[in-house]
């Protein structure tokens, strides 16, 4: 009786309120987090944010390269839909008007703000983040952002500072002796303060750069990640039967001297073990610079008395391969470049103030839920706008409809597990990526292929047992795809191969099985 009457007075608070959103996207993060279990993270102010919140242990992008992923969250619309695989188009003239997740919410009495890496900048956000459609005041990018590439890296006094992958930095060393993540933290604490006489509900969305390429970040970190604790993955090989299509040669990458000076042979040769460690630790002491400005972001929310009425989700837009079939960064249809991290802590719902527990005994631990549900990041939209209390319609007809998601809201799974319940949810993840070729090549840019150079395409799906992929013939002039010329295909079985590392898609037990996947891919697309 107890229970029944707290969830209908939640329901009546959540009617009622306005709440606050602070949605930070940490850029090219995986789940290297503690309380995703990793033990080599060292993460306590997300794992801290974590005990308070659900943690979806099954979130997967839709496309794993910024622009494409960040655009097609931001509007809830697939990659398919925006006709964006690159960073050269601009929704608004190029397909439809469609609604954003912060025009949305500006739209119905938010006061909207953009700091750092949120829509990716360049031609993708019209030059200008989407403002002012999307935004009540003008976005935020940190005045050393134009040293991103700036040859900085010092290796050995004795050698000129270059343009490394991998950069621990002195800060007092740095351009105006600070980094764009500390001054997009400054920026977004400076937000917040202005907001404590403001009488609207603020949706403030924060974009960190880093563990973005290159590798610069306060050497300090280092000292919570020994590089004995690193090993490259195994196997440290790409498979035999996995055709080169689905093969990203790391192109960024290769641009950075201190991977040219390893004269690697294109586009196969493999970054050596040692120097590899070196470029696994690097990410890992990154995401740990982030997270203690993600520790003190939400500090001064908390000082300022927001905590109580503000919903955080952190999330990021795509994730990074470190070294799993021998390849880097992003820019493939694998696991570990699809998956993301997604943490919401919701007021009253996973977040409760410490006087009002349910129960002296409830540890925080206890308010932390896990679910293993499939979300995709095009749900994250109609999420915040069920909690906003202004639900958006689902897409009926994806081109016409400006207003509508392609995504669900995932309030439901939420709802469940607080009640230790289970429903029936999606049955599966889609995603994609674009190829202008078989074979890996450096120009056109397996890796980062221009609309005009895609040759082909690779869909792919997850489900809760298995990740099919298929990689079909596609024409840029049409944008649409050739389901009758299937160049190659992939199927990885969960069960029992969690690291994607054995193709059995020719397998003869697992053609029934391929089969139906590939109706189910067909038809989503």
């Amino acid at each position: 009786m107890f229970i029944m009457l707290y969830f209908i007075n939640l329901i009546a608070w959540c009617a009622t309120q306005k709440q606050n959103f602070l949605l930070i996207i940490v850029d090219d993060l995986r789940t290297t987090l503690g309380c995703y279990g990793d033990d080599k993270a060292y993460t306590p102010n997300i794992d801290g944010l974590a005990k308070d919140a659900a943690i979806f242990s099954q979130a997967f992008a839709q496309q794993a390269l910024c622009a494409p992923s960040r655009n097609s969250f931001l509007t809830s619309r697939r990659p398919d839909t925006i006709h964006l695989y690159d960073f050269y188009s601009y929704w608004r003239t190029d397909i439809g008007n469609f609604t954003t997740l912060p025009q949305y919410l500006k739209d119905n009495g938010y006061i909207t703000k953009s700091i750092g890496k949120v829509f990716h900048p360049g031609i993708s956000s019209n030059n200008s983040d989407d403002n002012p459609y999307s935004w009540s005041e003008t976005p935020f990018h940190p005045f050393t952002e134009r040293y991103k590439d700036a040859p900085v890296c010092q290796t050995n006094m004795r050698i000129l500072p270059a343009q490394n992958l991998v950069c621990p930095v002195k800060i007092s060393l740095m351009p105006n002796k600070t980094l764009p993540d500390i001054e997009i933290l400054k920026e977004a604490k400076h937000f917040l303060s202005n907001q404590v006489e403001n009488t609207s509900p603020f949706f403030l969305a924060v974009g960190f750069q880093k563990p973005h390429i290159p590798f610069k970040y306060p050497q300090k970190y280092l000292r919570h990640h020994s590089l004995q604790k690193f090993e490259v993955p195994r196997p440290y090989r790409w498979l035999e039967n996995v055709n080169s299509i689905a093969y990203n040669p790391w192109n960024d990458l290769r641009k950075r001297k201190d991977i040219t000076a390893l004269n690697l042979k294109f586009p196969w040769e493999k970054i050596p073990k040692n120097f590899a460690r070196l470029i696994i630790q690097s990410y890992y002491a990154s995401v740990t610079y982030i997270d203690d400005l993600i520790g003190k972001l939400i500090n001064h929310l908390k000082v300022l008395e927001f905590r109580e009425n503000t919903t955080i989700i952190l999330m990021s837009d795509h994730g990074w391969s470190l070294g799993e079939h021998a390849v880097w960064a992003k820019y493939s249809n694998y696991d570990v470049a699809l998956k993301v991290p997604l943490i919401i802590s919701i007021p009253e719902l996973t977040y409760q103030k410490s006087k009002e527990k349910m129960n002296t005994n409830n540890s925080s631990e206890k308010n932390q839920i896990f679910i293993n549900s499939i979300v995709e990041l095009v749900d994250i939209f109609p999420t915040i706008a069920d909690l906003a209390n202004i639900s958006i319609p689902v897409c009926s007809n994806k081109y016409i409809e400006i207003t509508c998601s392609e995504g669900i809201s995932f309030m439901p799974l939420i709802r469940a597990a607080l009640k230790k319940e289970s429903i029936l949810w999606k049955k599966a993840a889609f995603g994609q990526y674009p190829r202008p070729s078989i074979k890996p090549s450096i120009h056109p840019n397996s890796d980062e292929p221009r609309l005009k150079e895609i040759k082909a395409m690779g869909y792919t799906l997850r489900t809760n047992k298995y990740r099919y992929t298929a990689w079909v013939t596609f024409k840029p002039e049409t944008k649409l795809p050739d389901w009758n010329d299937i160049i190659a295909e992939e199927l990885y079985d969960h069960h029992n191969d969690k690291g994607e590392n054995r193709n059995v898609a020719s397998f003869k037990k697992y053609i029934k099985i391929k089969k139906k996947l590939q109706i189910l891919l067909q038809s989503n697309f």
